[in-house]
């Protein structure tokens, strides 16, 4: 399966801001952005020009894409399926990214980022509604329940992110215990919760031309 496979933090210098993709390394000192706050490459420190109307379109959507961690093809169907749904276009994108299992998995802290959390899903450490699933993508339902193999919960990963979880804000969608090593969804994802400031409307605008 084709991913990403060059540095993850000069995703985050080329779009300016933090996208939190290698766990606690980002709320440290050895964070790149702390280290350095410019772009990539040897051009990386100049001024450019006035980006235009399109530039900010399409680096609003590849930050989106790098933050999730979907690839182009896959980002164009959710878009796709965001579109034919009722209601805003942009609300309904974030809906079905956020819903993803690694997402989930993610967000209530059993995983320091998104591919970690494909990395335990891939390798069958992760239960829904007490089923086995190994499909990073697979939708979570508002009410069912996302938790951890009883035995894999003592893998080392799993358990230093639960900790270093437990000194966060969680976000209101989900419900967590801790304990047990498992959480619940328990709203509809929204934009509006998600702690990194996106312009959806930018790629709406961007794949309506």
């Amino acid at each position: 399966m084709a991913r990403y496979t060059e540095a993850k933090c000069k995703l985050c210098r080329r779009e300016g801001m933090k996208l939190f993709l290698k766990g606690e390394r980002c709320y440290s000192s050895s964070c790149a952005m702390e280290r350095r706050p410019y772009g990539p490459g040897e051009h990386g420190r100049r001024r450019g020009r006035k980006p235009s109307d399109y530039k900010l379109q399409l680096r609003e959507k590849q930050k989106v894409r790098s933050i999730y961690g979907v690839l182009e093809r896959q980002f164009r169907l959710y878009f796709a399926e965001a579109n034919r749904r009722d209601g805003a276009t942009g609300e309904n994108l974030f809906n079905l990214l956020e819903k993803r299992l690694d997402s989930v998995l993610f967000r209530m802290g059993f995983a320091p980022s998104r591919s970690s959390a494909r990395q335990l899903i891939r390798h069958k450490h992760v239960l829904v509604d007490g089923g086995v699933c190994d499909i990073p993508s697979r939708r979570v339902e508002v009410g069912q329940t996302v938790s951890i193999r009883t035995k894999s919960h003592n893998i080392p990963q799993i358990v230093d992110s639960v900790k270093a979880n437990a000194k966060r804000d969680r976000l209101p969608f989900v419900e967590v215990d801790e304990k047990k090593l498992e959480g619940r969804l328990m709203a509809e994802p929204q934009q509006s919760d998600l702690p990194i400031p996106i312009q959806e409307n930018l790629i709406v605008e961007l794949y309506s031309k």
